[in-house]
């Protein structure tokens, strides 16, 4: 009972191997049973229907060689299309600043927790005032003191003074008397004993005036004196009262704290954390541009940003390093986007496209594209009927094709039959267009 399947099956079997493989066998062996063509006496045929059998056969493949491969060419004319730079990068924080302690001391403030906001100006941590306050009374107390001290050193200079001019005019009236005595003398009216005694009274008045000059030189320096010493206290005082401020640790910007603050009893010495502060709104997008594309971006230039969650960004170019990475030879590029929500990150990887100047390309399948002998990228066009080969650069690849530079600005680009042909070869064309 099986025996008919398999025979069925088994010329099944051979009929479709000649029917697919062996066509050309099948079709003379169907021919030997067909009807028989008559047959053409070379003797009964005149000379003219054998001449133009013969110039019809040789005109056949003139022809067809005229008329050259049919193919299929699109009309393509340059459209300017934006060529973005492509960057791979990060999310960072605008600000990110970790506040110390400025002073050493126990905290006596309640503890803020890692997520909590804060504004510009709110404390962090208070460190307890110990013996500072003391200092500052001291202080204080040492100030009122020195301004005590300038009255009494400024009341001492007008006597100095007063005691220099009357050394001074009883020198004067020395000198007078001197001079007297000394013509008396020489004249024989006068003893030398007074002259002497004049003389010396006249150096007496001298060293009094110096002597009162002195006292004014005292007094002067116990004022200066004086204003040093307030000086000091003054100085004294800042010193106490700077102290106290730090004692109480301030955000310098609204952010969010990373980390905890510090926590209540704990010790802090100068240099100590006290919290950690970011601030994401807004944030930057960094990304490292390699030397070669680095001319072509610019500050205020448009940016986008895919983010590892998803979220689509958009931002402007604020800085490009102007010194390279001695290790990756890349400029480092940041972008600030717009972070009301603070709901983007910092450190989240993004996929960084910066807008540039728009570049006059075409738009073609990819399929159009082929290679020639060396290797080279290109597509083959069609100039006065003849294919050409033209090498292009591809910009970027699309969901509806590739956009292509390297064509002049109108172009007949053949998109089927182009790995038929070769440079040089004519052929027959038809434009997509007329078959749309």
């Amino acid at each position: 009972m099986r025996l008919f399947p398999i025979i069925t099956a088994a010329l099944v079997c051979v009929a479709l191997y000649f029917v697919i493989l062996d066509r050309d066998r099948l079709v003379d062996f169907a021919a030997r049973f067909g009807p028989a063509e008559p047959a053409i006496d070379p003797a009964a045929a005149s000379p003219d229907d054998s001449a133009g059998a013969a110039a019809a056969a040789e005109a056949a493949p003139q022809d067809e060689a005229a008329q050259g491969v049919h193919v299929v060419v699109r009309r393509s004319e340059a459209q300017v299309t934006e060529n973005a730079v492509v960057l791979r990068g990060r999310t960072e924080a605008l600000r990110q600043v970790v506040v110390s302690a400025e002073t050493s001391g126990r905290v006596i403030s309640e503890p803020l927790r890692a997520g909590a906001e804060v504004s510009e100006g709110q404390v962090l941590c208070e460190i307890e005032a110990g013996p500072r306050l003391s200092a500052l009374a001291e202080a204080e107390a040492r100030l009122l003191e020195a301004q005590a001290r300038l009255p009494e050193a400024q009341a001492g200079l007008p006597v100095a003074r007063a005691r220099q001019a009357e050394a001074e005019a009883a020198l004067n009236a020395a000198r007078i008397d001197g001079n007297a005595a000394s013509r008396l003398s020489e004249s024989g009216f006068g003893s030398e004993t007074r002259a002497a005694s004049a003389a010396a009274s006249v150096s007496s008045a001298e060293a009094a005036v110096e002597s009162a000059a002195a006292g004014v030189e005292a007094a002067q320096a116990a004022i200066q004196s004086a204003l040093s010493g307030i000086r000091a206290a003054e100085a004294a005082v800042t010193r106490a009262e700077d102290e106290l401020t730090r004692l109480v640790v301030h955000a310098p910007f609204a952010g969010i704290l990373e980390t905890d603050g510090a926590e209540l009893g704990s010790l802090l010495q100068p240099g100590t954390p006290c919290a950690t502060i970011l601030q994401l709104d807004p944030i930057k997008l960094v990304g490292f541009v390699p030397e070669a594309q680095v001319d072509r971006v610019v500050v205020g230039a448009q940016a986008g940003a895919r983010l590892s969650s998803g979220r689509e960004v958009v931002g402007e170019v604020t800085f490009i390093s102007r010194s390279a990475d001695p290790q990756t030879r890349t400029f480092r590029v940041e972008i600030t986007v717009p972070n009301p929500d603070q709901r983007i990150r910092d450190g989240q990887t993004a996929d960084i496209l910066i807008q540039t100047d728009g570049t006059p390309a075409h738009m073609l399948p990819a399929s159009a594209m082929t290679l020639s002998d060396e290797g080279t990228l290109g597509v083959r066009v069609v100039e006065d009927g003849i294919v050409r080969f033209t090498p292009v650069q591809m910009l970027r690849d699309t969901a509806t094709g590739v956009w292509l530079t390297g064509l002049p600005e109108v172009a007949d680009v053949i998109t089927v039959g182009q790995e038929f042909v070769t440079d040089g070869v004519p052929v027959r064309v038809t434009y997509e267009e007329l078959t749309q």
